[in-house]
């Protein structure tokens, strides 16, 4: 843990101290980046009702704390080295009762969304989201219910109604953001050009583009497929 989470983290998360909101949502932060923790930490230990119990900023340190102080709500980001938030929520899902999940980003591509969603995230917001929004929706999602700024809900909506390619459309659509014709994809997948083609032009038509540029341009757009660093 870095020197600049034991404030946030020298109170111990209560597991005897049930459900009841009087007694505090108790908050475990998860953010590889020490000075968003400090902040979050500050600004939430101001906040009446709220505790935070715990700093983590990696996915298998908040596992480990997870399993010993039993937070109420965890605020993660998605991004993060070796386990993602995404990886992190879905392994506290298989968890028994575990925490609910508000994801706080600076990430806000269409897939990764859905993914986080889809993993088991009880909320969404960008950390460029007002204090007062951040504190609501970390009450909402205590009390069990959901948080999605209006307009990240709508593209989640936009998103869903597609439908999903499959993980082999998803292989080929990143060939294709890399530029490679339908030929060379049917060398690297062992198939047929004309078997390659056919699941390009099924991307296309999922996508609601026109064509391959428009295919890849949309696949970076919405986090479909993520460029090389």
């Amino acid at each position: 843990m870095e020197p600049n989470d034991r404030d946030a983290a020298k109170e111990p998360c209560d597991a005897t101290a049930g459900a009841s909101e009087e007694a505090g949502i108790r908050i475990l932060l998860v953010d590889d980046h020490p000075v968003v923790r400090a902040g979050l930490a500050s600004m939430l230990s101001s906040i009446r009702g709220i505790t935070v119990c715990g700093a983590a900023s990696t996915g298998e340190e908040a596992l480990e704390i997870i399993d010993r102080e039993k937070p109420d709500v965890l605020l993660l980001d998605l991004r993060m080295p070796g386990m993602t938030g995404i990886e992190l929520l879905n392994a506290i899902r298989a968890r028994p009762l575990p925490p609910r999940s508000l994801v706080l980003t600076s990430y806000s591509s269409d897939e990764e969304i859905y993914r986080a969603i889809e993993a088991g995230a009880q909320g969404y917001l960008l950390k460029s989201a007002p204090q007062a929004e951040i504190v609501t929706a970390i009450q909402s999602v205590y009390r069990g219910r959901t948080h999605i700024s209006p307009r990240i809900a709508a593209r989640l909506a936009e998103r869903m109604v597609r439908w999903a390619l499959t993980p082999r459309e998803l292989e080929i659509l990143e060939m294709v953001v890399r530029g490679l014709t339908n030929g060379q994809i049917g060398n690297v997948l062992r198939i047929s050009e004309n078997t390659a083609r056919n699941h390009v032009n099924s991307i296309i038509r999922k996508l609601g583009v026109s064509g391959r540029t428009e295919a890849a341009t949309a696949a970076i757009q919405q986090g479909l497929v993520r460029l090389a660093d």
